[in-house]
């Protein structure tokens, strides 16, 4: 014998198995496009950009959502050879906002990747010092 019951927000259904011998008789509705709770993806059938898609990781609010949007925009809608080359003021704003606020944004150290670096530089002569060392002691 199947049921439901309401706890909370949530409906449960329990089914039994002869619920599921039959067929369904659901009707399928064609997708609405105009349903918000409908998933669109980035672009909106319209060819708008859907500042609520989740893809976007929630860069169009906060402090910086309103640069965020307008470089994105330009970018989406960039027609030049290089696309975006028109929108490095666009991009340029919108860096130097994340930048005031770098617990929200966070950007890759700079002096991380350059320590990292200057080490990987000096293992190599190192390396061929001490190989120098070892072809002369033969």
């Amino acid at each position: 014998m199947s049921y439901c019951r309401q706890e909370g927000k949530d409906r449960i259904i329990f089914a039994t198995k002869e619920d599921h011998e039959t067929p369904s008789s659901a009707e399928l509705v064609a997708d609405d496009p105009d349903d918000p709770y409908e998933e669109q993806g980035l672009i909106l059938p319209n060819g708008d950009i859907n500042w609520n898609c989740p893809c976007l990781g929630g860069m169009a609010s906060g402090p910086c959502g309103e640069q965020f949007k307008s470089a994105f925009s330009c970018f989406h809608y960039s027609t030049e050879e290089i696309k975006g080359s028109d929108c490095v003021d666009q991009f340029r704003a919108m860096q130097e906002c994340m930048q005031k606020y770098p617990d929200l944004y966070p950007q890759e150290d700079e002096n991380e990747e350059k320590e990292k670096s200057s080490k990987d530089l000096e293992a190599t002569p190192l390396e061929a010092s001490a190989a120098k060392e070892e072809k002369g002691s033969s």
